[in-house]
Parts: C-alpha cells; structure tokens; sequence
C-alpha cells in the first residue's frame, strides 16, 4: 500500500508539472508581437524588409513589433521595456539580448540578471515570453552559453537554443562575425516560426 501511494503522487507530481509547462495561451488573430533585441533584431547589414520580424510577420500573419536598437546591451533593454509594455495588444515577446554585453565583455552574471528582470517585466503584464539563446564569440568560434538555458529554466520560458550559433557558423549565411545576411534572417524567421507553432502560441 506504501509503494502504491508513493507512485500516485509521483504521477500527480509529474501530471502538475506537465500542466505547468504547456499552460501557454495561444495569441488571438489581434494580439501583436514584440520582437525586441538589439542589432540582430533590428536586421542589421539587411533592408528593413529582410529582418527576421517583418519575414515572420509575413509567415504567422501577425503584427511583429521590431523594437531591435543597434549597440543596445542587456542593461538597455531593461530600461527600454516598460514603456513598450504599456501596448496591451502585446502578448508575446521574443527576447534576443546578449551580443553586446559580450562583445563589450560586461558581467555574463548581469546578462543573466537583466534578462531575468525583462521576463519578470513582461509576466507582470502577463506577457508570454519567447527566449532566444546568443552565442559566445571567442578565438575558437561560436559557444553554447549555459545561462540561456538556465534563465529558461528558473523563469519557465521557452527558449530557442543554438539557431544563431548554427546560422552564424555558415558563411554563406552571414554579412560579417556577428550579423546574418538577408538569407540567415530568413532562416532565423523560419526556426522561430517553427518554434512558436512547437510551444502552441500559433496554430
């Protein structure tokens, strides 16, 4: 009788986190997007309508708010967010922050933190929250950041691990070290379009 109580609550356990994890509402024909980043979002090296926001916009049939600053670091992006919540038509944010912050070689500790205060930010205004992992540039090339994985995790968002590091590892799919070329923002459209039918935001 023990081993038979143990197991149901191990299955109502299991149950309850399964519930957690895919408890993601799905975005209404008139909900927008917040795409918000720094140069990669922005489209840098690209025309406006090559940037990954207006491709995805033309592939989910939402409206993609393109909030990418060129230059702007995580610390940035804290400040820049609130204002940009206030749109209550906003219910999803792809998040995409951390180039800079490396490149600048600001506290990866920090990154962590401020895009943690971002996701808080957004779940106040209960803002679903898409996480997009950066890459970590260095003399042997591209490597996985464990923090990525570990604001996902704490903070239950999906994230989106490893697009970038295959995208930019291509050259015939970048314009320099560090951007994409029109061809790898389509391509970053399309994991992210993929994405967001795999976590159910998008039918």
């Amino acid at each position: 009788m023990k081993y038979i109580l143990i197991a149901i609550v191990l299955i109502l356990i299991l149950f309850s986190l399964s519930q957690k994890e895919t408890n993601i509402q799905p975005l209404n024909p008139q909900d927008s997007i917040l795409a918000f980043g720094d140069s990669l979002t922005y489209g840098y090296n690209a025309e406006p309508s090559e940037g990954y926001p207006t491709v995805l916009s033309h592939l989910t049939g939402y409206k993609i708010i393109n909030e990418g600053v060129l230059g702007d670091t995580s610390v940035d992006g804290v400040k820049r967010l609130a204002p940009l919540l206030e749109d209550s038509n906003i219910k999803l944010i792809i998040l995409c922050f951390g180039g800079n912050d490396l490149i600048q070689g600001l506290s990866k500790e920090n990154l962590k933190n401020n895009l943690k205060s971002m996701i808080h930010m957004a779940k106040e205004k209960n803002i679903e929250v898409l996480l997009i992992s950066v890459p970590n540039l260095n003399i042997f090339g591209l490597s996985a950041m464990e923090l990525y994985e570990e604001v996902a995790e704490e903070e239950s968002v999906p994230l989106l691990s490893g697009m970038l590091s295959n995208i930019l590892s291509q050259p015939s799919l970048k314009s320099d070290q560090i951007h994409p070329n029109a061809l790898g923002y389509k391509i970053m459209a399309e994991k992210i379009y993929e994405k967001l039918q795999q976590e159910s935001f998008i039918n």
